[in-house]
């Protein structure tokens, strides 16, 4: 399955996918800011979607490129989880825009992790998307390499950047 996503179905599509992840789930974003799902008759903070899957044992690891906003620090701090278990990598020099649910399926595309970009957001306020959702498993594992060799450091040595990383992973 190769599928093409624009606009609002970055929400639908995407985020649907996230409370049935059963081990790992890997994002990786430019920009991340607090974000809501609908789910059932609700609306929830994503983040408390990501505490409850780490407390059922699910893996979730985040790439981001820079510090989140104070809406999304402050939500952060509501679900006291995220600290230890949580695990953050923070690298500016990410621009990918990626999730990867349970090594299985990936959404590779243009939308950070962001109300205006995957989240919940009117159609008037919304930025315009695109994006592919796939399972084939040659472009999910190309995915996952890219992400592990950020996540693991294997450019930071050669980084021209490195003076504007304030953690830098190697």
């Amino acid at each position: 399955m190769l599928t093409y996503i624009a606009n609002t179905a970055h929400y639908k599509e995407v985020l649907s996918r996230v409370p049935s992840v059963k081990h790992t789930l890997w994002i990786g974003t430019a920009d991340i800011k607090d974000l809501y799902l609908e789910t059932g008759n609700d609306i929830k903070p994503f983040l408390s979607l990501i505490a409850l899957l780490i407390r059922r044992g699910v893996e979730v690891r985040l790439i981001h490129a820079k510090e989140p906003g104070p809406n999304f620090r402050e939500e952060f701090d509501n679900y006291p989880v995220l600290y230890d278990r949580l695990e953050r990598v923070l690298c500016p020099r990410v621009h990918f825009k990626m999730l990867i649910f349970d090594g299985k399926e990936a959404y590779i595309g243009s939308a950070n992790l962001t109300g205006a970009g995957i989240g919940m957001k009117s159609d008037s306020r919304r930025n315009f998307e695109a994006g592919i959702l796939t399972d084939d498993p040659e472009i999910v594992a190309q995915a996952m390499n890219q992400f592990d060799e950020v996540w693991m450091g294997k450019h930071c040595k050669t980084c021209k950047r490195r003076d504007f990383c304030a953690d830098p992973i190697v």
